[in-house]
């Protein structure tokens, strides 16, 4: 969700709630306001009635009959009313509802006390609710006012109350239209165009805001896009920035920020010209003269093999000739390192099926690996399916020519080196093992590094270990591919690198 569709849900939701709230304030307000105007009415009633009539009680007591007809023509101007004469003890004695309650019924008599004190306090109360002795299941407005009878030792408590229920009709139907086309029609107008006003307002201010971070994010997603080119900086700084609140400076630092940035990859990428000028120059310079020094060691080498006298000179001709083939193919490995890493080299691929490639570099090892007496293998399933992959014959070979030149040099005589190439999933499973001395666990995360070097837990049996740059060839033919490495292993029990491509349908029998 946009921060735009955030601000009008939130809107919506304020405008709602606020709305939910006055209908609901209007309603408790115009209920308070009919209640107090019922009890005003009632409190008002019962006193008239009590200052025009002393002995309520003693009338009752003389005729019953009478006293409730007297009742009943007081409410003559107040007929949504009902009255009781109550006892001391809540117990009604006299009624003016159609109901007939039962003997000794009796009303809560809290409430009733509550109105009788209240009666000429209204600080205490606005209005009180009681029991309606015709509707027990709901309260309704009650006034009350004690009684006592004229006798010459007066009680300490009344001698009983005189009860008013105030009952609140519905509406009739032509009042009912009439408070709707009165109130309902102007309100309802009013509040239409107050949320059509607000939502207006709303949305400008929505826009407002969020106009500048919509072209912010533009100008984030095409960085992120097409990196630090200069054209890239050139279309984001195109637009000028208006205003100076905090979207504007936020806006300004990271034009800022994205020229810094460009700067500085401008020169870095200048300097990573120059470095693999540099070493691409350099071994160019490199490979002849080591060259032509290793073709003048063999001839030596050559010339005193019959002479004896020659023996320790061929040691020291033995120790020179091996030093210039190792530094001879370093700098094969950099100026091979520096020709992968130029941005323009793309490679020119082949599909084919894997497992023949590996043939060939295993028959290229075989040799050697007899001279060590490790067994090196390169075992096929007939009935697994094909192992496709669109790969750089030249560079690929490389890659496994170096994942096996390795296995070898740290598999001691007896071991074994298997080259296996199967489908696993969307991908080409590329897998060489070995039962070598295997690889510490810390030296695992960088063991493709550029020129870092594991250490060692034997003595390389194939000759001398590595520079630290033939994994990092394979790494980097990987990636060239659009592939990964992955890399197991464990002191004394060997080790196995797994290198995974693209896989390509192939059509046919065998076919995955």
């Amino acid at each position: 969700m946009t921060i735009r569709q955030r601000l009008a849900l939130t809107v919506f939701l304020t405008g709602l709630a606020t709305a939910i709230g006055v209908v609901v304030t209007v309603l408790l307000a115009f209920q308070r306001f009919e209640h107090e105007s019922a009890w005003e009415r009632a409190n008002g009633f019962l006193g008239r009635v009590v200052s025009m009539y002393d002995d309520l009680l003693d009338q009752h007591a003389r005729s019953p009959e009478e006293f409730t007809a007297m009742l009943r023509n007081l409410l003559l101007f107040e007929p949504d009313s009902q009255l009781y004469l109550l006892a001391a003890d809540g117990t009604v004695l006299a009624s003016t509802g159609q109901a007939k309650l039962a003997p000794g019924f009796k009303v809560k008599l809290a409430p009733v006390q509550q109105a009788v004190a209240v009666a000429d306090d209204r600080r205490r109360a606005a209005y009180v609710m009681g029991d309606d002795p015709e509707h027990m299941s709901t309260d309704t407005v009650v006034a009350a006012r004690a009684l006592t009878r004229a006798v010459i030792r007066p009680l300490d408590g009344p001698a009983g109350y005189l009860y008013l229920v105030c009952q609140n009709p519905p509406l009739p139907p032509g009042q009912l239209e009439l408070f709707r086309s009165s109130l309902m029609s102007p309100a309802l107008l009013s509040v239409t165009a107050v949320v059509a006003l607000a939502s207006l307002l709303a949305a400008w201010i929505i826009i407002t805001v969020t106009r500048p971070l919509r072209v912010l994010s533009d100008e984030v997603a095409r960085a992120a896009r097409d990196g630090f080119e200069g054209a890239t900086r050139a279309d984001v700084n195109a637009t000028p920035i208006r205003g100076d609140d905090e979207i504007s400076r936020l806006r300004t630092g990271f034009r800022s920020l994205l020229a810094r940035l460009g700067a500085q990859w401008d020169q870095l990428r200048r300097l990573d010209h120059f470095r693999r000028e540099g070493v691409s120059n350099l071994s160019h310079d490199l490979r002849t003269p080591l060259t032509a020094t290793s073709a003048c060691l063999e001839t030596l080498d050559a010339r005193w093999a019959a002479d004896p006298a020659r023996a320790s000179d061929r040691e020291l001709l033995h120790v020179a000739l091996r030093n210039t083939r190792n530094a001879a193919r370093l700098v094969r490995s950099l100026a091979d390192l520096a020709f992968l890493d130029e941005p323009a080299y793309r490679l020119r691929t082949t599909q084919m099926d894997v497992g023949e490639v590996l043939d060939d570099v295993a028959l290229r090892f075989a040799e050697r690996a007899a001279q060590q007496g490790v067994a090196l293998t390169s075992p096929h399933d007939p009935d697994a399916p094909v192992p496709a992959a669109a790969v750089d014959i030249e560079l690929f070979e490389r890659a496994v020519a170096n994942l096996v030149d390795n296995a070898l040099k740290f598999t001691p005589a007896g071991g074994r080196v298997t080259l296996v190439a199967q489908v696993d999933g969307p991908e080409v499973c590329v897998r060489v093992s070995d039962s070598g001395a295997g690889i510490p666990p810390q030296d695992l995360p960088n063991l493709f590094d550029r020129f870092y070097q594991a250490r060692q837990t034997a003595a390389p049996a194939g000759g001398e270990g590595g520079k630290g740059l033939g994994l990092a060839i394979v790494k980097r033919i990987t990636e060239l591919h659009g592939g990964r490495l992955q890399v197991a292993s464990q002191p004394g029990q060997g080790t196995q690198v797994s290198m995974f491509l693209p896989r390509v349908p192939v059509a046919g029998p065998g076919a995955g």
